[in-house]
């Protein structure tokens, strides 16, 4: 499919299409292209895939109105769905390369980082993309592990890193698949988020615990071979305890003392882990020296997971919202209507 487009400098394949068992001839196939000029690329491809686009942006701006939209209202992401090639279905979202490697590099808009914590199929790479995302996988593992309990699985942990990306995305409200999300039922604070993000929240409370099962247990191999040099780096180092359970599965152990804690948070992106220490007030020397001055280490452990999921929650959900809005205006009414009705429909199979 990618030699119908113009030179790109990253490609991925990533979602359901990787799932060992799909089946579904319908299924698109989604490809997450990286470019250095995403001005200069759309200008190329229009001249190539002119069909691929909604003729409102074509007509009324060209290749500026499509990177500004997907600029100022959106990501720095725009998608072209349902494109048909071959007999088959696509869908390509088109990034700049700067975007993408910052993302994965500091989380700010936690959209691309999220799917790069999930399987994907790298066909294209030239600037080693690959390699960089390490920071990204070790960063998702360690904000996963302050999520969860001392004892849990290497199942429950893959579905704690996927749910990540999905708490508080705008989606989950009305068109996606039951068993792809997990909204936790943590108190929001009312003083540090938006009123209208607290309302949307509140919505998801009901959907409590829903873990990410279709994912997970559709591409369990993949996130193992992810995953597995982080869980052997992180028990190397004491942090956690590794040992066999059945269907060769792992169970994980891990000791939720403020020394654990420090190294976690750590490994999160820089931003993550001043808004942590600004928002806990924990004072700065807790962090310095890794023991309590006067909360106990559950309650810090507590605030801190609390405080994660608060930031990444907020992230999220004025992403996946501006992403929403220039997603619609980027495929056009009749392509909006099309993908929506797929994505009730998949959502209706599901909750049946």
């Amino acid at each position: 499919f990618l030699q119908v487009l113009p030179p790109v400098e990253f490609a991925c394949v990533y979602g359901s299409s990787l799932h060992p068992s799909n089946s579904d001839k319908t299924t698109m196939t989604d490809y997450i292209i990286g470019v250095a000029d995403p001005k200069q690329w759309h200008s190329e491809n229009l001249k190539l895939n002119k069909h691929h686009y909604a003729s409102w942006m074509v007509h009324l701006g060209g290749e500026r109105l499509i990177t500004g939209v997907a600029d100022e209202i959106g990501v720095g992401v725009h998608f072209n769905p349902f494109v048909s090639w071959n007999g088959k279905l696509f869908k390509y979202g088109v990034v700049r390369m700067h975007d993408l490697l910052q993302d994965v590099h500091y989380w700010e808009k936690f959209y691309l980082c999220g799917r790069l914590q999930k399987p994907v199929h790298i066909v294209v790479d030239n600037l080693d993309v690959n390699s960089t995302n390490s920071v990204n996988l070790r960063a998702a593992v360690s904000a996963a592990l302050l999520l969860l309990p001392s004892e849990f699985t290497e199942a429950d942990l893959y579905a704690k890193v996927c749910s990540l990306s999905y708490m508080g995305d705008v989606r989950m409200l009305f068109a996606e698949d039951k068993n792809k999300g997990l909204v936790s039922a943590e108190v929001i604070s009312h003083e540090d988020v938006k009123h209208w993000i607290v309302v949307l929240s509140l919505i998801c409370l009901p959907i409590l615990d829903i873990q990410v099962k279709k994912i997970v247990s559709g591409q369990f191999d993949l996130f193992h071979s992810m995953y597995k040099p982080f869980l052997e780096e992180y028990e190397a180092k004491k942090l956690l305890r590794l040992s066999s359970i059945a269907n060769n599965q792992i169970h994980i152990s891990q000791d939720c003392d403020l020394s654990v804690d420090y190294s976690l948070v750590s490994a999160l992106p820089p931003s993550i882990r001043n808004q942590i220490r600004m928002k806990e007030g924990v004072k700065e020397k807790l962090w310095e020296t890794g023991r309590p001055i006067s909360d106990t280490q559950s309650r810090v452990r507590k605030e801190t997971a609390n405080c994660l999921q608060r930031i990444l929650r907020r992230r999220v959900m004025v992403s996946s919202a501006r992403q929403v809005v220039s997603g619609l205006l980027a495929v056009g009414a009749v392509n909006a209507s099309r993908y929506l009705a797929k994505k009730v429909a998949k959502a209706w199979k599901s909750w049946r």
